[in-house]
């Protein structure tokens, strides 16, 4: 589904990115973690084809990106921004109903409304419907536009830091909301910075550091003590959970 091959670029004189490379496979959910400034939001406007390149490809369904209109793009990818401001008073449903744009005067267009109220549904965001979007709390505003990008029904999700300002209850639902979105084919891409979170909901993991990818691989292959507290400059625990068995990534304190 998605492509990056050996992507650099410099921005005012400064290198963001360095020869970046990785695959994202429908049907898998890929988690971008890397301390702040690592380049995580980068990649994602440069896969978006928001971002030009010095250098380097990215390829969605084996074609450039650069090569694809801007409606195209947007039948194709769906991107959450960190941060998401709606200036006017639309309703909650109206903002929910801009997913549905790019498919207007197609033949799923008749799914509008379907779509919409499922999308809602999924993201606890129905009983909102009729709220003006500007009263909304941070939280509040972030499930309606993740309800809004859902909406859109693209085989690739881009989601950058899409549990910020979440409560515990809507990060999981938001994260379990993924997996479940890959299940059905979605190739989902997430800028995650809790990484316990990431081992836990992610198929693969691709470390950012500093503009390069660090580690590329499971879990359990990328989240090592050793590793995440060099890049992270700081102690980090991998443990083993008592039940489950799954690893747990926990700061060491």
């Amino acid at each position: 589904m998605l492509t990056v091959d050996g992507v650099s670029l410099s921005v005012g004189g400064r290198r963001i990115l360095e020869d970046v490379s990785f695959e994202v496979q429908a049907g898998e959910v890929v988690s971008l973690i890397g301390p702040n400034g690592a380049g995580k939001s980068t990649i994602l406007g440069v896969i978006a084809g928001d971002t030009k390149p010095d250098s380097g490809s990215v390829l969605l369904k084996d074609k450039p990106v650069g090569e694809y209109s801007y409606l195209e793009l947007a039948r194709l990818r769906a991107l959450l921004l960190q941060k998401t401001q709606v200036a006017f008073s639309y309703l909650v449903h109206e903002v929910v109903a801009m997913g549905r744009t790019p498919w207007r005067g197609t033949k799923r267009a008749h799914e509008d409304d379907a779509v919409i109220e499922q999308m809602m549904a999924r993201t606890h965001t129905e009983m909102m419907a009729n709220r003006d979007v500007t009263t909304l709390s941070g939280g509040e505003s972030g499930r309606v536009h993740l309800a809004r990008i859902f909406a859109q029904q693209t085989p690739l999700v881009l989601l950058d830091e899409p549990t910020a300002a979440l409560d515990i209850k809507h990060q999981e639902q938001t994260l379990q909301m993924s997996r479940e979105l890959a299940a059905e084919g979605t190739a989902v891409l997430a800028v995650l910075h809790d990484l316990d979170v990431a081992a836990a909901y992610s198929d693969r993991i691709v470390l950012l550091d500093k503009g390069r990818v660090a580690a590329n691989g499971t879990p359990a292959q990328v989240c090592t003590e050793e590793r995440l507290s060099r890049v992270y400059q700081h102690p980090i625990e991998v443990l083993e959970h008592p039940v489950t068995k799954r690893i747990l990534v926990l700061p060491r304190r």
